[in-house]
């Protein structure tokens, strides 16, 4: 797949990687939100839907996100 082109298209994939990654661990936004308190976060399922929905969340929350996921590496070509 070839990197985004527009700022738009790199959140929205951002977005959607998170939701995959979610989704293989086998986590709600409830687990997520529960688990990113280890990191310094307060986070609520809804806050977590509203961001990725909008692909608005901040480049701390993406990383904080998978750490919290147990992602632990992340390829740009994945993304």
């Amino acid at each position: 797949m070839a990197f985004a082109k527009t700022e738009q298209e790199w959140a929205e994939r951002a977005s959607r990687h998170l939701k995959v990654e979610l989704k293989k661990a086998e986590l709600t936004y409830d687990d997520l939100a529960e688990r990113m308190k280890e990191h310094g976060f307060k986070e609520t399922k809804a806050s977590i839907a509203n961001k990725l929905a909008r692909g608005t969340h901040p480049t701390a929350f993406f990383l904080a996100a998978l750490a919290a996921i147990g992602c632990e590496t992340v390829r740009l070509e994945d993304i």
